[in-house]
Protein backbone atom coordinates (compact mmCIF):
# COMPACT_ATOMS: atom_id res chain seq x y z
CA UNK A 1 0.00 0.00 0.00
CA UNK A 2 2.52 2.40 1.04
CA UNK A 3 4.22 1.74 -2.44
CA UNK A 4 0.95 2.69 -4.14
CA UNK A 5 0.37 6.12 -2.03
CA UNK A 6 4.10 6.95 -3.49
CA UNK A 7 3.15 6.46 -6.94
CA UNK A 8 -0.08 8.08 -6.99
CA UNK A 9 1.59 11.33 -5.31
CA UNK A 10 3.87 12.74 -7.97
CA UNK A 11 1.01 11.92 -10.67
CA UNK A 12 -1.53 13.59 -8.40
CA UNK A 13 1.02 16.69 -8.26
CA UNK A 14 1.47 16.58 -11.98
CA UNK A 15 -1.96 16.79 -12.71
CA UNK A 16 -2.79 19.43 -9.68
CA UNK A 17 0.11 21.64 -11.33
CA UNK A 18 -2.31 21.13 -15.26
CA UNK A 19 -5.27 21.88 -13.28
CA UNK A 20 -4.13 25.31 -12.17
CA UNK A 21 -5.40 28.19 -13.07
CA UNK A 22 -2.13 30.30 -12.26
CA UNK A 23 -0.52 27.79 -15.16
CA UNK A 24 -2.91 29.12 -17.30
CA UNK A 25 -2.39 32.91 -16.65
CA UNK A 26 1.65 32.42 -16.41
CA UNK A 27 1.34 30.62 -19.89
CA UNK A 28 -0.55 33.67 -21.35
CA UNK A 29 1.32 35.85 -19.93
CA UNK A 30 4.56 34.34 -21.55
CA UNK A 31 3.19 33.87 -25.09
CA UNK A 32 1.91 37.35 -24.85
CA UNK A 33 5.44 38.26 -24.13
CA UNK A 34 7.00 36.17 -26.38
CA UNK A 35 4.49 37.64 -29.11
CA UNK A 36 5.81 40.78 -28.60
CA UNK A 37 8.98 39.67 -29.09
CA UNK A 38 8.25 38.70 -32.12
CA UNK A 39 6.68 41.42 -33.47
CA UNK A 40 9.32 44.17 -33.00
CA UNK A 41 12.02 41.86 -34.27
CA UNK A 42 11.35 40.77 -37.64
CA UNK A 43 10.67 36.97 -38.60
CA UNK A 44 12.70 34.68 -41.35
CA UNK A 45 15.49 37.52 -42.59
CA UNK A 46 18.67 37.01 -43.71
CA UNK A 47 21.58 36.58 -41.75
CA UNK A 48 23.09 39.55 -42.82
CA UNK A 49 20.00 41.68 -41.84
CA UNK A 50 20.13 40.57 -38.18
CA UNK A 51 23.81 39.97 -37.67
CA UNK A 52 24.14 44.23 -39.14
CA UNK A 53 20.97 44.83 -36.98
CA UNK A 54 22.10 43.13 -33.95
CA UNK A 55 25.75 42.78 -33.45
CA UNK A 56 28.17 38.99 -32.97
CA UNK A 57 27.28 38.48 -29.45
CA UNK A 58 23.18 38.77 -29.63
CA UNK A 59 23.17 37.68 -33.56
CA UNK A 60 24.68 34.53 -31.91
CA UNK A 61 22.37 34.47 -28.77
CA UNK A 62 19.42 35.05 -30.65
CA UNK A 63 19.79 32.54 -33.64
CA UNK A 64 20.53 29.81 -30.56
CA UNK A 65 17.25 30.61 -28.94
CA UNK A 66 15.69 30.53 -32.68
CA UNK A 67 14.26 34.15 -32.72
CA UNK A 68 14.28 35.37 -35.95
CA UNK A 69 12.15 31.94 -36.72
CA UNK A 70 10.39 32.49 -33.50
CA UNK A 71 6.72 30.90 -34.15
CA UNK A 72 8.38 27.78 -35.74
CA UNK A 73 10.79 27.25 -32.72
CA UNK A 74 10.73 24.15 -30.67
CA UNK A 75 10.38 26.38 -27.09
CA UNK A 76 7.11 28.76 -28.85
CA UNK A 77 5.11 24.90 -29.75
CA UNK A 78 6.02 23.85 -26.38
CA UNK A 79 4.15 26.76 -24.56
CA UNK A 80 1.31 26.12 -27.05
CA UNK A 81 0.81 22.22 -26.11
CA UNK A 82 1.03 23.27 -22.36
CA UNK A 83 -1.68 25.61 -22.82
CA UNK A 84 -3.95 23.35 -24.50
CA UNK A 85 -2.85 20.69 -21.93
CA UNK A 86 -3.28 23.08 -19.10
CA UNK A 87 -6.78 23.67 -20.75
CA UNK A 88 -7.73 19.94 -21.26
CA UNK A 89 -6.97 19.22 -17.74
CA UNK A 90 -8.83 22.34 -15.95
CA UNK A 91 -12.03 21.43 -18.13
CA UNK A 92 -11.48 17.83 -16.75
CA UNK A 93 -11.25 18.60 -13.03
CA UNK A 94 -13.96 20.55 -13.17
CA UNK A 95 -16.76 18.96 -15.64
CA UNK A 96 -17.79 16.15 -13.52
CA UNK A 97 -20.13 18.52 -10.94
CA UNK A 98 -21.71 19.91 -14.18
CA UNK A 99 -21.81 16.91 -16.07
CA UNK A 100 -24.44 15.87 -13.02
CA UNK A 101 -26.20 18.55 -13.55
CA UNK A 102 -26.43 18.36 -17.58
CA UNK A 103 -27.13 14.39 -17.78
CA UNK A 104 -28.25 13.33 -14.31
CA UNK A 105 -31.41 12.31 -13.12
CA UNK A 106 -33.88 15.26 -13.38
CA UNK A 107 -34.14 17.62 -10.08
CA UNK A 108 -35.96 17.09 -7.90
CA UNK A 109 -37.46 20.46 -7.32
CA UNK A 110 -37.39 22.18 -3.54
CA UNK A 111 -39.61 24.55 -2.61
CA UNK A 112 -37.58 26.24 -0.28
CA UNK A 113 -34.69 27.31 -2.66
CA UNK A 114 -37.16 29.53 -4.14
CA UNK A 115 -38.75 31.09 -0.90
CA UNK A 116 -36.96 34.44 -0.97
CA UNK A 117 -35.53 34.93 -4.52
CA UNK A 118 -34.95 38.34 -5.58
CA UNK A 119 -37.75 39.54 -7.91
CA UNK A 120 -40.15 36.76 -6.57
CA UNK A 121 -43.78 38.24 -7.45
CA UNK A 122 -47.35 37.73 -5.37
CA UNK A 123 -50.90 37.83 -6.17
CA UNK A 124 -54.20 37.55 -5.77
CA UNK A 125 -56.85 35.31 -7.83
CA UNK A 126 -60.34 34.61 -7.76
CA UNK A 127 -59.94 31.09 -9.45
CA UNK A 128 -59.90 28.39 -7.39
CA UNK A 129 -56.57 26.42 -6.98
CA UNK A 130 -57.22 24.02 -9.89
CA UNK A 131 -57.93 26.63 -12.44
CA UNK A 132 -54.92 28.56 -11.46
CA UNK A 133 -53.09 25.12 -12.03
CA UNK A 134 -54.32 24.68 -15.10
CA UNK A 135 -53.41 28.45 -16.51
CA UNK A 136 -50.05 28.34 -15.13
CA UNK A 137 -49.39 24.61 -16.12
CA UNK A 138 -50.18 25.56 -19.86
CA UNK A 139 -48.14 28.89 -19.68
CA UNK A 140 -44.80 27.09 -17.74
CA UNK A 141 -45.15 23.99 -20.83
CA UNK A 142 -44.62 27.19 -23.57
CA UNK A 143 -41.82 28.78 -22.21
CA UNK A 144 -39.95 25.67 -20.86
CA UNK A 145 -39.49 22.19 -22.12
CA UNK A 146 -39.64 20.31 -18.61
CA UNK A 147 -42.74 20.87 -15.91
CA UNK A 148 -43.22 19.06 -13.33
CA UNK A 149 -46.27 19.55 -11.02
CA UNK A 150 -46.47 18.28 -7.00
CA UNK A 151 -49.95 18.71 -4.90
CA UNK A 152 -49.17 20.18 -1.74
CA UNK A 153 -51.16 20.44 1.62
CA UNK A 154 -52.80 23.23 0.31
CA UNK A 155 -52.77 23.69 -3.84
CA UNK A 156 -49.70 22.58 -6.20
CA UNK A 157 -46.45 23.94 -6.96
CA UNK A 158 -45.27 23.59 -11.14
CA UNK A 159 -42.01 24.00 -11.72
CA UNK A 160 -40.78 24.70 -14.96
CA UNK A 161 -36.88 24.51 -16.29
CA UNK A 162 -35.06 24.87 -19.46
CA UNK A 163 -31.80 25.11 -20.96
CA UNK A 164 -29.72 22.78 -18.66
CA UNK A 165 -27.08 21.84 -20.98
CA UNK A 166 -26.42 25.79 -21.67
CA UNK A 167 -23.59 25.07 -18.71
CA UNK A 168 -21.60 23.36 -21.29
CA UNK A 169 -20.83 26.35 -23.18
CA UNK A 170 -17.92 27.25 -21.22
CA UNK A 171 -16.37 23.93 -22.07
CA UNK A 172 -17.24 24.51 -25.67
CA UNK A 173 -15.40 27.45 -25.59
CA UNK A 174 -12.50 25.67 -23.66
CA UNK A 175 -12.70 22.78 -26.43
CA UNK A 176 -12.62 25.48 -29.06
CA UNK A 177 -9.12 26.78 -27.70
CA UNK A 178 -7.21 23.73 -27.45
CA UNK A 179 -8.73 23.10 -31.43
CA UNK A 180 -7.10 26.77 -32.34
CA UNK A 181 -3.54 26.00 -30.65
CA UNK A 182 -3.59 22.01 -31.49
CA UNK A 183 -3.94 23.99 -34.86
CA UNK A 184 -1.36 26.82 -34.94
CA UNK A 185 1.21 23.49 -33.93
CA UNK A 186 0.42 21.30 -36.58
CA UNK A 187 0.57 24.28 -38.74
CA UNK A 188 3.98 25.08 -37.63
CA UNK A 189 5.58 21.56 -37.39
CA UNK A 190 3.84 20.37 -40.56
CA UNK A 191 3.49 23.46 -43.05
CA UNK A 192 5.50 25.64 -45.13
CA UNK A 193 6.06 28.97 -46.88
CA UNK A 194 8.47 29.08 -49.89
CA UNK A 195 8.95 31.01 -52.73
CA UNK A 196 10.11 30.14 -56.56
CA UNK A 197 10.71 32.12 -59.82
CA UNK A 198 9.82 30.18 -63.00
CA UNK A 199 10.75 31.40 -66.35
CA UNK A 200 7.81 31.56 -69.08
CA UNK A 201 7.82 27.90 -70.67
CA UNK A 202 9.91 25.94 -67.71
CA UNK A 203 8.44 23.85 -64.91
CA UNK A 204 9.67 22.99 -61.63
CA UNK A 205 8.85 20.54 -58.93
CA UNK A 206 10.29 22.35 -55.46
CA UNK A 207 10.46 25.52 -53.15
CA UNK A 208 12.97 27.29 -51.24
CA UNK A 209 11.89 27.37 -47.52
CA UNK A 210 11.85 31.45 -46.90
CA UNK A 211 14.21 32.39 -44.00
CA UNK A 212 15.97 28.98 -44.05
CA UNK A 213 16.43 28.83 -47.67
CA UNK A 214 15.99 24.67 -47.28
CA UNK A 215 14.85 22.91 -50.66
CA UNK A 216 10.91 21.64 -50.17
CA UNK A 217 9.96 19.13 -52.77
CA UNK A 218 6.13 19.32 -54.29
CA UNK A 219 4.39 16.54 -54.62
CA UNK A 220 3.57 17.40 -58.05
CA UNK A 221 5.22 19.73 -61.17
CA UNK A 222 4.53 22.77 -61.52
CA UNK A 223 4.80 25.14 -64.94
CA UNK A 224 4.06 28.49 -66.06
CA UNK A 225 2.61 28.09 -69.41
CA UNK A 226 2.43 32.58 -70.16
CA UNK A 227 3.11 35.46 -68.10
CA UNK A 228 1.46 38.87 -68.68
CA UNK A 229 1.55 42.39 -67.14
CA UNK A 230 0.37 45.65 -67.72
CA UNK A 231 0.76 48.87 -66.27
CA UNK A 232 -1.19 52.13 -64.94
CA UNK A 233 -0.13 55.48 -67.35
CA UNK A 234 2.77 56.43 -64.72
CA UNK A 235 4.48 53.16 -64.82
CA UNK A 236 3.66 51.17 -62.24
CA UNK A 237 2.55 47.51 -62.59
CA UNK A 238 -1.22 47.09 -62.50
CA UNK A 239 -1.80 43.84 -62.77
CA UNK A 240 0.25 40.28 -63.57
CA UNK A 241 -1.12 37.19 -64.65
CA UNK A 242 0.78 34.03 -64.44
CA UNK A 243 -1.01 30.98 -66.55
CA UNK A 244 0.06 28.19 -64.54
CA UNK A 245 -0.05 24.35 -64.89
CA UNK A 246 -0.26 21.30 -62.14
CA UNK A 247 0.86 18.32 -63.48
CA UNK A 248 0.80 14.54 -62.09
CA UNK A 249 2.71 11.37 -63.37
CA UNK A 250 3.22 13.42 -66.74
CA UNK A 251 -0.30 14.29 -66.71
CA UNK A 252 -1.53 17.98 -66.64
CA UNK A 253 -4.47 17.98 -63.75
CA UNK A 254 -5.23 21.30 -63.42
CA UNK A 255 -5.17 24.67 -65.46
CA UNK A 256 -5.59 28.29 -63.91
CA UNK A 257 -4.32 31.95 -64.43
CA UNK A 258 -3.77 33.74 -61.31
CA UNK A 259 -3.38 37.23 -60.33
CA UNK A 260 -2.65 39.04 -56.66
CA UNK A 261 -5.28 37.39 -54.47
CA UNK A 262 -6.12 34.82 -56.48
CA UNK A 263 -4.35 32.14 -55.93
CA UNK A 264 -4.09 28.55 -57.17
CA UNK A 265 -4.98 26.23 -54.55
CA UNK A 266 -4.13 21.92 -55.41
CA UNK A 267 -3.44 19.19 -52.60
CA UNK A 268 -3.64 21.44 -49.44
CA UNK A 269 -0.93 23.27 -51.18
CA UNK A 270 -1.12 27.40 -51.98
CA UNK A 271 0.34 29.47 -55.02
CA UNK A 272 -0.46 32.62 -55.21
CA UNK A 273 1.33 35.52 -57.47
CA UNK A 274 3.76 37.41 -55.53
CA UNK A 275 6.89 38.92 -58.01
CA UNK A 276 7.66 38.91 -61.34
CA UNK A 277 11.09 39.76 -63.17
CA UNK A 278 12.47 40.35 -66.98
CA UNK A 279 14.76 37.88 -68.74
CA UNK A 280 17.47 39.49 -70.45
CA UNK A 281 17.21 38.25 -74.40
CA UNK A 282 21.19 38.04 -75.98
CA UNK A 283 22.79 37.68 -79.11
CA UNK A 284 24.71 34.96 -79.61
CA UNK A 285 28.52 34.74 -78.24
CA UNK A 286 31.42 33.62 -79.73
CA UNK A 287 31.95 30.06 -79.13
CA UNK A 288 35.61 30.64 -78.35
CA UNK A 289 34.74 33.51 -75.69
CA UNK A 290 34.14 32.10 -71.97
CA UNK A 291 34.77 34.66 -69.41
CA UNK A 292 33.70 38.42 -70.23
CA UNK A 293 36.80 40.86 -70.35
CA UNK A 294 35.07 43.85 -68.24
CA UNK A 295 31.67 43.80 -66.01
CA UNK A 296 29.50 46.69 -65.46
CA UNK A 297 27.45 45.66 -62.75
CA UNK A 298 24.67 47.90 -61.27
CA UNK A 299 24.40 48.67 -57.04
CA UNK A 300 20.98 49.30 -55.49
CA UNK A 301 21.15 50.45 -52.09
CA UNK A 302 17.42 48.92 -50.43
CA UNK A 303 17.73 51.82 -47.50
CA UNK A 304 17.91 54.95 -49.91
CA UNK A 305 16.92 53.61 -53.21
CA UNK A 306 20.81 54.99 -54.63
CA UNK A 307 21.58 53.62 -57.94
CA UNK A 308 25.21 53.28 -58.78
CA UNK A 309 27.10 51.32 -61.56
CA UNK A 310 30.46 49.93 -61.02
CA UNK A 311 32.82 48.79 -63.84
CA UNK A 312 34.99 45.64 -62.78
CA UNK A 313 36.53 42.62 -63.70
CA UNK A 314 37.01 39.53 -62.42
CA UNK A 315 39.17 38.72 -58.89
CA UNK A 316 39.20 42.77 -58.88
CA UNK A 317 37.24 43.29 -55.27
CA UNK A 318 35.65 47.03 -55.23
CA UNK A 319 34.25 48.75 -52.21
CA UNK A 320 30.48 49.16 -52.44
CA UNK A 321 28.98 52.81 -51.79
CA UNK A 322 27.74 54.20 -48.96
CA UNK A 323 30.26 51.79 -47.09
CA UNK A 324 28.45 48.79 -47.30
CA UNK A 325 31.88 46.58 -47.52
CA UNK A 326 33.63 44.68 -50.42
CA UNK A 327 32.32 43.03 -53.52
CA UNK A 328 34.34 41.06 -55.91
CA UNK A 329 33.23 38.94 -58.88
CA UNK A 330 35.07 35.53 -58.50
CA UNK A 331 33.73 33.78 -61.37
CA UNK A 332 31.94 33.07 -64.61
CA UNK A 333 29.62 30.01 -65.17
CA UNK A 334 28.49 29.22 -68.50
CA UNK A 335 26.16 26.95 -67.26
CA UNK A 336 24.72 27.54 -63.66
CA UNK A 337 21.32 26.02 -61.88
CA UNK A 338 19.70 27.80 -59.15
CA UNK A 339 17.83 25.37 -56.32
CA UNK A 340 18.37 22.50 -59.41
CA UNK A 341 17.31 24.70 -62.11
CA UNK A 342 19.04 25.83 -64.86
CA UNK A 343 19.58 29.44 -65.06
CA UNK A 344 21.80 30.05 -67.91
CA UNK A 345 25.15 32.25 -67.89
CA UNK A 346 25.82 33.43 -64.27
CA UNK A 347 28.65 35.40 -62.71
CA UNK A 348 29.46 34.21 -58.87
CA UNK A 349 30.78 36.35 -56.06
CA UNK A 350 31.81 36.84 -52.61
CA UNK A 351 30.29 40.28 -50.67
CA UNK A 352 31.55 40.86 -47.45
CA UNK A 353 29.70 43.30 -45.72
CA UNK A 354 31.12 45.87 -43.00
CA UNK A 355 31.40 43.97 -39.91
CA UNK A 356 29.72 41.09 -41.32
CA UNK A 357 30.58 37.19 -42.21
CA UNK A 358 31.37 37.23 -46.30
CA UNK A 359 28.63 35.26 -48.65
CA UNK A 360 28.34 33.79 -51.99
CA UNK A 361 26.18 35.54 -54.63
CA UNK A 362 25.27 34.35 -57.98
CA UNK A 363 24.22 36.92 -60.94
CA UNK A 364 22.60 35.04 -63.65
CA UNK A 365 22.97 37.21 -66.61
CA UNK A 366 19.11 36.55 -68.16
CA UNK A 367 17.71 37.75 -64.47
CA UNK A 368 17.78 41.57 -63.67
CA UNK A 369 16.28 40.99 -60.21
CA UNK A 370 17.64 37.38 -59.03
CA UNK A 371 19.93 39.49 -56.81
CA UNK A 372 16.58 40.44 -54.45
CA UNK A 373 15.64 37.18 -53.05
CA UNK A 374 18.77 37.59 -50.97
CA UNK A 375 17.34 40.86 -49.45
CA UNK A 376 20.57 42.32 -48.61
CA UNK A 377 21.29 46.19 -48.22
CA UNK A 378 23.02 46.08 -51.63
CA UNK A 379 21.14 44.33 -54.84
CA UNK A 380 23.61 43.77 -56.95
CA UNK A 381 22.68 42.82 -61.08
CA UNK A 382 24.76 42.79 -64.54
CA UNK A 383 24.08 45.43 -66.58
CA UNK A 384 27.14 44.78 -69.48
CA UNK A 385 29.02 41.47 -69.72
CA UNK A 386 31.19 42.30 -71.73
CA UNK A 387 33.89 39.49 -73.84
CA UNK A 388 34.40 41.04 -77.18
CA UNK A 389 30.77 41.49 -77.97
CA UNK A 390 28.78 42.58 -75.64
CA UNK A 391 25.15 41.14 -74.83
CA UNK A 392 22.69 43.10 -76.20
CA UNK A 393 18.47 42.14 -76.52
CA UNK A 394 17.70 40.35 -80.17
CA UNK A 395 16.03 43.21 -82.55
CA UNK A 396 12.46 41.87 -82.75
CA UNK A 397 12.34 39.43 -80.06
CA UNK A 398 9.34 39.40 -77.43
CA UNK A 399 10.26 39.99 -74.14
CA UNK A 400 10.25 37.30 -71.95
CA UNK A 401 9.41 37.62 -68.09
CA UNK A 402 9.86 35.23 -64.94
CA UNK A 403 6.96 34.99 -62.31
CA UNK A 404 7.68 34.73 -58.58
CA UNK A 405 5.81 32.83 -56.66
CA UNK A 406 4.66 32.37 -52.97
CA UNK A 407 4.31 28.70 -51.91
CA UNK A 408 2.28 27.59 -48.79
CA UNK A 409 0.64 24.82 -47.07
CA UNK A 410 -1.04 24.51 -43.77
CA UNK A 411 -2.35 21.42 -42.48
CA UNK A 412 -3.74 22.63 -39.39
CA UNK A 413 -5.85 25.47 -41.29
CA UNK A 414 -8.90 23.59 -41.01
CA UNK A 415 -8.48 22.47 -37.20
CA UNK A 416 -8.36 26.47 -36.73
CA UNK A 417 -11.35 27.27 -38.52
CA UNK A 418 -13.15 24.28 -36.36
CA UNK A 419 -11.69 26.10 -33.81
CA UNK A 420 -13.28 29.25 -34.50
CA UNK A 421 -16.64 27.72 -35.54
CA UNK A 422 -16.80 26.24 -31.98
CA UNK A 423 -15.84 29.58 -30.20
CA UNK A 424 -18.50 31.41 -32.21
CA UNK A 425 -21.09 29.01 -31.04
CA UNK A 426 -19.61 28.34 -27.66
CA UNK A 427 -19.75 31.96 -26.42
CA UNK A 428 -22.86 32.49 -28.33
CA UNK A 429 -24.40 29.35 -25.27
CA UNK A 430 -22.08 31.55 -22.83
CA UNK A 431 -23.52 34.58 -23.14
CA UNK A 432 -27.04 34.81 -24.49
CA UNK A 433 -28.12 31.45 -22.73
CA UNK A 434 -28.22 30.08 -19.28
CA UNK A 435 -29.96 27.40 -17.04
CA UNK A 436 -33.38 28.39 -15.95
CA UNK A 437 -35.68 27.10 -13.14
CA UNK A 438 -39.25 28.86 -12.16
CA UNK A 439 -41.44 27.58 -9.60
CA UNK A 440 -45.37 28.85 -9.32
CA UNK A 441 -46.70 27.79 -6.55
CA UNK A 442 -50.64 27.82 -6.11
CA UNK A 443 -52.34 27.87 -2.23
CA UNK A 444 -56.36 27.90 -1.52
CA UNK A 445 -57.53 30.81 0.22
CA UNK A 446 -61.04 30.44 0.89
CA UNK A 447 -62.49 30.35 -2.75
CA UNK A 448 -59.72 32.21 -4.01
CA UNK A 449 -56.28 31.55 -4.79
CA UNK A 450 -52.60 33.14 -3.75
CA UNK A 451 -50.27 33.14 -6.46
CA UNK A 452 -46.49 33.31 -6.23
CA UNK A 453 -43.74 33.12 -8.99
CA UNK A 454 -39.97 32.76 -8.74
CA UNK A 455 -37.08 31.87 -10.77
CA UNK A 456 -33.94 30.94 -10.89
CA UNK A 457 -30.74 31.25 -13.18
CA UNK A 458 -27.10 30.34 -13.64
CA UNK A 459 -26.14 33.94 -15.04
CA UNK A 460 -28.25 36.90 -16.00
CA UNK A 461 -30.00 36.56 -13.16
CA UNK A 462 -31.59 40.47 -13.75
CA UNK A 463 -33.03 39.20 -16.97
CA UNK A 464 -34.53 36.35 -14.92
CA UNK A 465 -36.36 38.35 -13.03
CA UNK A 466 -38.21 40.10 -16.13
CA UNK A 467 -38.89 36.59 -17.07
CA UNK A 468 -40.71 36.12 -13.61
CA UNK A 469 -42.70 39.54 -13.65
CA UNK A 470 -43.95 38.84 -17.79
CA UNK A 471 -45.20 35.13 -16.37
CA UNK A 472 -46.14 36.70 -13.69
CA UNK A 473 -48.74 39.11 -15.68
CA UNK A 474 -49.78 36.95 -17.52
CA UNK A 475 -51.10 34.14 -14.64
CA UNK A 476 -52.71 37.36 -13.22
CA UNK A 477 -54.64 38.38 -16.51
CA UNK A 478 -55.24 34.54 -16.95
CA UNK A 479 -57.00 34.04 -13.60
CA UNK A 480 -59.13 37.41 -12.75
CA UNK A 481 -56.53 38.26 -10.09
CA UNK A 482 -57.63 41.25 -8.07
Amino acid sequence: MAKETVSAGPLRGLYKFFASITLTITLLLVLAATSVIGTLIPQNESPEAYFRAYGEIFYRIFSALKIFDMYHSWWFQSLLILLAMNVVVCSIDRLPGVWKIVFGVRSRFKAAKFKNKPGKTEFLSTEPPSVVKAVAESLVSKSYGHVQVKPTRKGFMIFGEKWRWSRLGVYIVHLSVVLLLLGSVIGSIFGFDGYINIPEGETVDHVRIRGTGKIYPLPFKLRCDDFDVSFYKNGAPREFRSDLVIIENDREVLKKSIIVNDPLRYAGINIFQSSYGEMQAEAPRPAAVSRPEEIVLSLTVSETGMLYQKKTRIGKPFDLPEGLGKFVVTDFVPEAKFMGQPIGEALTGILTPAGGQPVEVTLPLRFANFDKMRKGRVIISVLEPSAGKQMMPVPGKKKRFYTGLEVTSDPGVWVVYSGFILMLAGCFVTFFMSHEQVAVEITAKGKKSLVSVAGTAYRNKMAMQRKVQRLSDKLAAGTKAV
